[in-house]
Parts: structure tokens; sequence; C-alpha cells
């Protein structure tokens, strides 16, 4: 079983060995590097696919209404409660792009966790469904507040951004016409034989592949987010093994661009700004879960914060308009991953139900061997009187 310790060393010699690389190398400015850029932008459209493609869809239509106030009020609050926390401590509103960065929560890292938590399924649907479709909201939001900060530009900005949303549910459409035309026959296929079984699955594998390619390539990642809710290729706890995974690799590629990037004065303002995205989370997943049916998984999605390769790719995009980005947006990712791991951590480790103490057994009077017999008493009688 993999403690909190141990994952929380993983994550840091994920990271380590993505600097030791770099340094090695004598890399510089990977983040510009095109295969860099496919690399962390087909990790996260995996992530984005994993997280939704593991919903209870039942859960998911129960809990659409605090989905949509999740990613729609959820992230504005996250984005204001950060950037009170930075603008108290260095009074530098440009750090509103900052607190933007990382409002979301990182698919990728949801995914990967989520066979080994304890929530309930409601409470895994809100937290995957919450992950996979706050990206979008980030990065509208990204383009309203750089465009602000460059004084012009936001109708230009929001223009794009319609037409890749429509692009998205294009594609989107596209996938989902061709699952109502064979959907029955999987279902049929998974009835049968090994070989049969086998082969539809690999068919549907490389489907998703394809799509998942003109995804990445286009920067359509909603369409694999949307994807994730019905094309499903039944592969066990493949998806989640291969989300772990990428989520190591995620975290060697961070290290790979802050090996370049690294200051101690930047990573000091990433502690705070990790910090206080995980206190964000952990105030808003509080008002949001406040009716009784979350009273089980409340402190969990509170505890449910963690960034990753979303914030990475806004820092990046961010990067040459504030200089300075990624070098405070990376050591942010590292800090709430580990505050994460090790809050839950504790918290599991509290609430773990214990053993019922054993009863301890009941004592049996010896008796001996050779009783003494008991003294006889004599009997009293009557003396019967003659007349």
């Amino acid at each position: 079983m993999v403690t909190p310790v141990i994952r929380s060393a993983a994550l840091l010699s994920a990271l380590a060995a993505g600097w030791l690389v770099a340094w090695q190398l004598g890399l510089r400015e990977v983040d510009r590097s095109p295969v860099y850029g496919f690399f962390i932008t087909a990790l996260l459209g995996f992530g984005l696919y994993a997280s939704t493609s593991g919903i209870v869809i039942s859960e998911f239509r129960r809990q659409l209404r605090t989905v949509v106030i999740a990613v729609t009020l959820g992230v504005l609050a996250k984005v204001a409660l950060i950037f009170a926390v930075m603008f108290f401590v260095f009074r530098d509103p440009s750090h509103l792009i900052l607190a933007v960065a990382v409002a979301q929560i990182d698919p990728l890292s949801v995914a990967a966790m989520r066979a080994k938590s304890r929530m309930s399924d409601s409470a895994k649907a809100l937290l995957s469904a919450w992950a996979s479709f706050d990206d979008p909201i980030t990065v509208l939001l990204t383009v309203y507040i750089t465009a602000f900060a460059l004084n012009g530009g936001a109708v230009g900005g929001v223009g794009s951004f319609a037409v890749n949303l429509v692009l998205n549910l294009a594609l989107a459409g596209v996938a989902f016409m061709l699952w109502t035309l064979v959907g029955g026959r999987v279902r049929r296929a998974e009835a049968g034989g090994r070989a049969v079984r086998y082969a539809v699955r690999a068919v549907m594998v490389v489907a998703v592949l394809a799509l998942g390619f003109v995804a990445v390539q286009y920067s359509l990642l909603l369409a694999l987010a949307l994807l994730g809710l019905f094309f499903r290729p039944n592969l066990g706890r493949w998806v989640d093994g291969l989300a772990e995974t990428g989520m190591f690799l995620a975290i060697a590629a961070v290290g790979l661009v802050l090996a370049a990037e690294f200051s101690w004065v930047l990573a000091g303002v990433g502690a705070v700004l990790g910090v206080a995205a995980f206190g964000a989370q952990a105030a808003v997943a509080f008002a949001l879960t406040v009716p009784k049916r979350w009273r089980g998984d409340r402190v969990r999605l509170a505890l449910g914060q963690q960034n990753g390769l979303t914030a990475i790719i806004l820092a990046l995009l961010l990067e040459p308009t504030f200089p300075g980005a990624i070098a405070v947006v990376a050591p942010a990712v590292v800090v709430v991953n580990l505050l994460h791991a090790v809050t839950n951590g504790a918290y599991d480790r509290a609430t773990a139900p214990r053993p019922a103490p054993t009863p301890a057994p009941k004592r049996i009077p010896r008796v001996p061997l050779n009783p003494t017999p008991a003294p006889q008493v004599a009997t009293p009688y009557r003396v019967k009187h003659t007349p």
C-alpha cells in the first residue's frame, strides 16, 4: 500500500529526475520546444479523458447542478480568495493572473487517485467533473485578465475562445454519433467470447487515440472531457494505472522547465500561492457541500485540491507576458500536491475504523478432581406417639 509519505517522496523524486535531466543535458527553454508542448498537452488531454471516463453517470446526472455551480461560481470564488491572500502578503495586483493559473483542479491527478479514494460515488463524480470542466473557465478568465493587463484585446480573445468552443463541441458531436452507431454492437460483443471482446476493445482504443490526437493537435481538450462521458472501452484498471503514471511524468516535465527558471525568491511566492490555492479549495468546497448528503465526504472534498498540467500550461502561456510566471506556478504545484498527500493521509489515519476490542474470556471456576464430600446433616424426624 502506498502511504502518503511514500507518495510525497515519489512526487519529489519525479520532480528531481526532470530537474536532473535538464541540468545534465544543459536543456534551456524547454517550454518553447514543440515536442514539449505536444507532450504536456497530450498528458493534459489524457487526464481530462481519464477523469471523466471514471465518473458514474447516474451520480453525475444527480449532481449536475452542484457541478455547474462548482465550475462557474466556485472557480470565481477560488480566484478571489487566492488573490486576496496574495495581495495581502505581496501587495502586487499582477498576482491576480497567478491566482487564475492555480484555481482549477488537475484532472490527471484526480484520475490517478480515484481508485484509492475513500469518497462515495457521488463525491467522486463531483470532484472528477469539477476537475474536468473547470479548465475552460480558467482559460477564459486568463484571456480576460491578460487582455485587461495589456489594455485591450478582450474582444478578439473572447472571439477565438468562442470558435474553439464550437470546434470542441463539433468534435465531441462526431464522436457521439460514432458511438450511437457502434455502441449496441460493442455491448453485444462484451457478452461474447474473449477473442471478440479483446478485438472490439482494441478497435475502440484506436478510435480514442485517433480522436485524442486530433484534439491535442488542435487544442480541443474540452472534447476529450466530453468524450470520457460516453466513449468508454472496458479496460478495467488500466486507465487508473496509466493516469497515475501520467501524473508522475507530468511532475517530471515540471522539473525540466523549473531547472532553468528556478529562483528562491519566486519559489517563496509560489509556496504562498500553493498554500492559498489549497485553502481556497477547502473554503469553497465547504460552502458547496452544506446539504446533508455531503456530510460524509465534506472533508475529503475540501482536501481535494491538486494542481498539475493545466496550471503549468497556463503559466507557459503567460510567461512571455508575465516573466517569472512558470518559476512561481511550478513550486506552487509541488506545494499543493504535497499538502494534498499529507493532509489526506492524516485524515485517512484519523478516520480509519478501529477494530472492536476483544472481550475477555469468561473465567470458569475450577472444579477439584476429588471433591471432599459434604458433611451429612441429620434429617429431623417426628416421633410418632401411640394413643
